[in-house]
């Protein structure tokens, strides 16, 4: 498909999500992938310069700017992976279909990408787990603690209470000195 209409369709997805009343997000399918793929960049882009644009979005932890063998020049594409998945979101939305150096940006997800092997005895042992294990977030089970909510609600039945006892205190009284008041006007 033509890298423009790849473009167009993805802002259409945007726009469509936008505009109706849907409870889920397109996004919500790459839920699992903080990686995202970049392409049509100009060739003369270096690997900072792409975190230069695109981290103004969250914390890159990986990039891997394709290049020719040969020559070892760009080929115009990239996959970034992100410290937080939902930067990838905002990098989506917010990138695709920008003008970097007069050419066209196609920003999407990459559902299932991982880093190319390369030689894992000269890597630091982050990089190498980020290269094994992906770096999305793990949807944790969320730890149980003791919750407040029952004390606060007892301690504001409790002033509920109070509150009442003294109203009802004051129309006693109220009633009381009316009651006086009038039998003395008799």
């Amino acid at each position: 498909m033509n890298p423009m209409t790849n473009v167009k369709n993805v802002l259409k997805l945007s726009e469509r999500e936008l505009s109706g009343n849907s409870k889920s997000s397109w996004h919500d399918q790459y839920k699992d992938s903080a990686w995202i793929f970049v392409g049509g960049m100009p060739y003369d882009l270096t690997e900072g310069d792409v975190i230069c644009v695109f981290s103004q979005y969250g914390e890159i932890v990986n990039i891997n700017l394709v290049r020719d063998k040969a020559t070892g020049k760009s080929r115009g594409f990239a996959f970034i992976c992100y410290e937080d998945q939902r930067s990838t979101i905002l990098a989506v939305d917010n990138l695709n279909g920008i003008k970097i150096l007069g050419r066209t940006i196609r920003v999407d997800h990459c559902e299932q990408y991982r880093a190319p092997n390369a030689d894992m005895s000269k890597i630091d042992d982050v990089t190498a787990a980020i290269r094994n294990e992906g770096c999305a977030p793990i949807a944790q089970a969320p730890i149980s603690q003791p919750v407040p909510v029952k004390q606060e609600k007892e301690q504001k039945e409790k002033k509920r209470k109070h509150k009442e006892k003294k109203s009802k205190k004051k129309k006693k009284k109220r009633s009381k000195s009316s009651d006086s008041g009038s039998s003395s006007s008799s």
